[in-house]
């Protein structure tokens, strides 16, 4: 795991507040290089970050969508989710602001190592 996700694992969403700023390009780059397979996307003129994760069936893909509804359950911060066979898209971005917050880069940290925890045990029972 890369320093930068241990260290957005490590923090709590902060409320956000409509106008709030938008996370500066540089900072969204730097958290972006400890975020394996992330990208900045836009959407309707809205910055979003999305990645896919690949998945053996349909069944591992909607378990991986309810770990992640209950992520945004308890951090009270809730992405778009396309739940496919063998594939799940996660695409994270702050609504309030119409644009990426920091809390934004926090959850896809926490999406990502749920995704990692998934595969260790889904190995473990091989």
């Amino acid at each position: 795991m890369s320093a930068i996700i241990q260290e957005l694992c490590k923090s709590q969403c902060e409320p956000c507040r409509v106008g709030a700023p938008v996370l500066p390009k540089a900072e969204q780059l730097q958290l972006l290089e400890g975020l394996d397979g992330w990208q900045v996307i836009e959407v309707d003129g809205i910055e979003q970050v999305t990645k896919f994760f690949d998945f053996k069936n349909y069944i591992q893909a909607m378990e991986f969508t309810n770990h992640i509804a209950e992520l945004a359950e308890k951090h009270g911060h809730h992405p778009a989710i396309l739940t496919e066979w063998g594939k799940v898209t996660v695409t994270w971005w702050t609504h309030k602001i119409k644009g990426l917050h920091k809390n934004d880069f926090i959850m896809a940290a926490h999406t990502q190592e749920i995704y990692h925890q998934r595969i260790e045990e889904a190995l473990a029972n091989i």
